[in-house]
């Protein structure tokens, strides 16, 4: 079954899908390992992690599929990519969908503003009008159905940043239209109140996608509740890398005061287990001369 088949098998079950986001191999991994079905490498955090810059276009397609193939190749569960705009014009876009396709995903992102894009919840976005937006979409899904035809397959998500430039009607027309060229999750980014959320989840069809962010631009509500309003994915992009920050800086601060070594800490052992070692031990006896 390929990635993209589970993926539309969790999509097609009762539950909504919680998925936190990694950002490198490592982050993946341990969500595996936490039983989580699903994860998402979300732009914000691999340009914050890999290239220590914000997530305003500066980071380049070649370093996101770089870093998505790593990551899906840590792991056995789908990984849903962030494929920022696209990185160009329509041809782009298709381009960007094979070669997340190459690397592993299950699914590509491609949403429409004005690129360099911005992080959903910080300030500047812009759109492109509906023309190029509904474009990119067409782009996406003819690129998902050539690599069907040749043995490939990824699924796409489409997202919409118009509700922050042009207000909920205009996000809901675009994420509808979205849906009919045949996108297979709609993704309708920064709703400023629940009313928003469940009138978006009332007028699109299919499955929709919600973005908590800790102190976004939305309400940040349990699953539950989001599963009740419509959606059937939550997305928490940043968390980790958010209780990462606090866990690293409250260590060295520590180790900065005098105040002796961190005391909360990982065993060694535990990170070997992690990154493979009795795995790779028991391959180095299969293969170690008598």
């Amino acid at each position: 079954m390929s990635q993209a088949d589970k993926l539309r098998k969790l999509l097609a079950g009762p539950d909504i899908l919680v998925m936190p986001g990694c950002w490198d191999a490592i982050s993946a991994r341990l969500i595996e390992r936490a039983g989580f079905p699903v994860t998402f490498m979300g732009g914000f955090c691999v340009a914050a992690a890999r290239a220590g810059l914000p997530d305003t276009g500066l980071i380049s397609y070649a370093e996101m599929v770089d870093q998505g193939r790593n990551i899906c190749s840590a792991v056995s569960i789908p990984v849903l990519g962030d494929g920022d705009t696209g990185y160009g014009n329509a041809i782009n876009v298709k381009r960007t969908v094979q070669g997340y396709a190459q690397a592993g995903f299950a699914c590509v992102m491609i949403e429409d503003q004005v690129a360099p894009k911005r992080c959903g919840h910080t300030r500047g976005k812009q759109v492109v009008g509906r023309d190029e937006a509904f474009s990119r979409i067409r782009a996406a899904v003819d690129a998902r159905d050539e690599l069907r035809d040749g043995g490939g397959d990824i699924l796409v998500m489409a997202r919409t940043d118009a509700n922050a430039t042009d207000g909920i009607e205009e996000a809901i027309a675009r994420a509808k239209a979205f849906q009919q060229i045949g996108a297979d999750i709609s993704f309708l980014e920064a709703p400023k109140t629940e009313a928003e959320m469940r009138r978006y989840c009332e007028a699109v069809p299919g499955p929709k996608m919600a973005n908590m962010v800790e102190q976004g631009d939305s309400p940040f509500l349990p699953p539950a509740k989001l599963a009740e309003i419509g959606y059937k994915i939550a997305v928490y992009p940043i968390t980790l890398i958010l209780a990462g920050i606090r866990a690293m800086e409250d260590a060295l601060a520590k180790m900065k005061a005098g105040g002796g070594h961190p005391e909360r800490l990982a065993e060694f052992a535990h990170l070997r287990d992690i990154v493979g070692f009795p795995d790779y031990y028991e391959a180095e006896k299969k293969y170690t001369a008598d």
